[in-house]
């Protein structure tokens, strides 16, 4: 049969596919609109197996609070180049990942992939027909989700870099302050929220580098010791968050800024997701 304009057209605002692999596919499928959008699919598959190996370290990463702000998720889609990155298309795909991950609350990457993301494809299925599309290795390598009486998000410039801080209020006051920690958190990417969230393992090696500079340095053992807990104490305040100088004014702990903005309030939990 005829393959209209119009009818590649229609296909390729169905699925985002150059013009020139809509034609061909519903000239494969007769015309059959079903079959060609299963044809471009497959094809996004092959392309997949062959691009598997390939490095895909760039991409997007979006943060982004439901409505009433109690929850938030963060989303990180990559993809092989900067290019690809930068279109408004791949934006606008992972901003559709992140609407369904918002409307579900998924926990985990592999449940956010099983999702629905329309009627005919769940969204590992819509990620695998889009590297048909796009003819690059793309990967959700990221996802996560926090729940609290206020959470804000936080998207630095260009997207590479994004942030969610739970708080334990969800007063004026706290959002604003949630804005700055958030920001607070891209910047200084501490690994904990407090030395309580510090794992056992890198305490344990933080004590061994404290210890063996010490005596590096020509202290005796027994006051190796006692400097190697000095310098974990140390370690504490420069690389976790409550206990972190608040990069607006370094006099003040982010905890301390938090009491001063409103009584009692304190991070219950926070998300950083990086490209570098």
């Amino acid at each position: 049969m005829a393959i209209t304009a119009a009818d590649v057209n229609k296909l390729r605002q169905q699925t985002g596919a150059g013009m020139m692999d809509c034609k061909n596919a519903l000239v494969e499928s007769n015309g059959d609109f079903e079959t060609a959008v299963d044809i471009l699919r497959k094809k996004g598959q092959k392309i997949a197996a062959k691009r598997g190996e390939n490095e895909a370290r760039e991409g997007l990463i979006i943060a982004e609070a439901t409505a009433d702000a109690k929850a938030g998720v963060i989303v990180t889609l990559n993809c092989e180049t900067d290019f690809v990155a930068k279109n408004d298309g791949y934006r606008a795909l992972v901003q559709s990942i992140v609407d369904i991950a918002l409307n579900n609350m998924p926990s985990s990457v592999e449940e956010l992939k099983s999702l629905k993301y329309d009627d005919k494809l769940s969204v590992d299925e819509k990620i695998t027909e889009q590297i048909g599309v796009i003819g690059e290795k793309l990967d959700l390598s990221g996802y996560a989700t926090i729940k609290a009486d206020k959470v804000v998000a936080y998207n630095h410039p260009g997207n590479q870099l994004a942030t969610l801080v739970g708080l334990n209020s969800s007063t004026e006051a706290a959002e604003d302050a949630g804005k700055q920690v958030a920001m607070q958190v891209a910047a200084m990417n501490p690994i904990a929220l407090n030395k309580d969230g510090v794992d056992a393992r890198t305490i344990e090696r933080e004590i061994e580098v404290g210890k063996e500079l010490a005596i590096q340095e020509g202290k005796p053992a027994d006051m190796a010791e006692k400097i190697a807990q000095g310098r974990l104490n140390k370690f504490f305040q420069e690389n976790t968050l409550l206990s972190q100088a608040f990069v607006r004014d370094n006099k003040v702990t982010v905890e301390q800024f938090l009491g001063t903005a409103e009584k009692g309030l304190t991070v219950l939990d926070f998300k950083r997701f990086s490209l570098s």
